[in-house]
């Protein structure tokens, strides 16, 4: 069964890849992919898979895009490269961004236009939003995508609100946040006793909703950027148990759970797209006093590989739920809930 796009650019500008199925089709299709890669790959049963969660909002979710502007021989333009072509792909909406920036597109164009230098042929332009709507961007010159702590953009989950801003990582689809940090407290059995490390931590998007049902947090983001917000966010909350590192997690694991000995741990392990280094997949195979273990992915391939080799160093894959963060795409955010043996 096919629907129309709402999109005039799909099947263009290479982004979306769904908008002609009904959304439950899209759903089926993505669930039915991701299971097919891990039993194949990895021998899982069917029974660790539960249903794959869908976003609350199809369309008009993203907070970010990512655009690119060019100088042209016809003059500047503001659009997206086709993965795997020289094609450029001139915008000026999307129907998966939040309307406020789908909006705001031809007025980016035409700010950015007036900022370029003439010597710039092009510019990578960031244009994110938040809860209340305001809309910040930046790309061209240095530090344009830093912001000040009074414009920093926020989203609320559960009554807390988290902060982040156009030079940090953070997630695209707010809509979809509260359940996964709903799911993600069931998932890590958390209890007043609890130390929770949250390695790739970021701004502390997850951290800062769990911390006060926790005894302490160990939060480790080698991003000096993400780590500067993860400060202004500890103390907009008054959290006295919440502990930053500056680090990458196979520089500091060690020595984390040596000062951790004796403790119950629990960890949620979020790292980039391309997974975790061969060096931190060493360290966290062996920390099996981590447990449970929480490993988010947004890239089934770098996920089975991750997961192969927590499955030789005698990890069990107890829960496997797929969280559809990014409607329309072919892309899709995976949970797993490991235990060691």
């Amino acid at each position: 069964m096919e629907t129309q796009p709402l999109c005039s650019y799909f099947g263009s500008c290479g982004g979306c890849a769904y908008q002609d199925r009904p959304y439950e089709a899209e759903l089926s299709m993505k669930e039915t992919d991701l299971r097919k890669l891990l039993c194949e790959k990895l021998g899982l049963a069917e029974a660790v898979f539960l249903p794959i969660v869908p976003s609350p909002e199809p369309y008009g979710y993203r907070s970010r895009l990512d655009l690119s502007f060019h100088r042209r021989r016809g003059g500047l333009e503001m659009g997206f490269n086709r993965i795997g072509t020289r094609r450029f792909v001139s915008i000026d909406s999307c129907a998966i961004a939040r309307p406020e920036i789908s909006g705001f597109l031809p007025t980016l164009k035409r700010l950015a236009s007036e900022r370029l230098p003439e010597n710039y042929r092009y510019a990578n332009l960031v244009v994110k939003t938040g809860d209340d709507g305001r809309v910040r961007w930046g790309g061209i010159g240095k530090r344009s995508l830093r912001l000040s702590e009074s414009e920093y953009l926020w989203t609320e989950i559960e009554g807390k609100r988290i902060f982040y801003s156009l030079d940090t990582f953070f997630q695209a689809n707010l809509s979809i946040l509260p359940v996964v940090v709903e799911r993600l407290r069931d998932l890590l059995d958390l209890t007043p006793e609890t130390t929770l490390l949250d390695l790739y931590a970021g701004v502390g998007l997850f951290w800062a909703v769990l911390a006060r049902e926790v005894e302490s947090v160990w939060a480790v983001e080698e991003s000096e950027s993400s780590g500067h917000v993860a400060e202004f966010n500890r103390r907009y909350h008054g959290f006295s148990n919440v502990v930053l590192k500056a680090a990458r997690t196979e520089d500091c694991l060690e020595e984390i759970l040596e000062a951790l000995e004796g403790k119950r741990l629990a960890a949620i392990v979020d790292p980039p797209r391309k997974g975790l280094s061969a060096a931190a997949l060493g360290k966290l195979s062996e920390a099996k006093a981590l447990n449970p273990l929480v490993y988010i992915s947004c890239h089934p391939s770098s996920l089975v590989r991750d997961l192969e080799g927590f499955l030789k160093a005698g990890w069990r894959i107890e829960t496997v739920i797929p969280f559809d963060f990014f409607p329309k795409t072919r892309h899709l955010e995976v949970v797993v809930r490991l235990v060691p043996e």
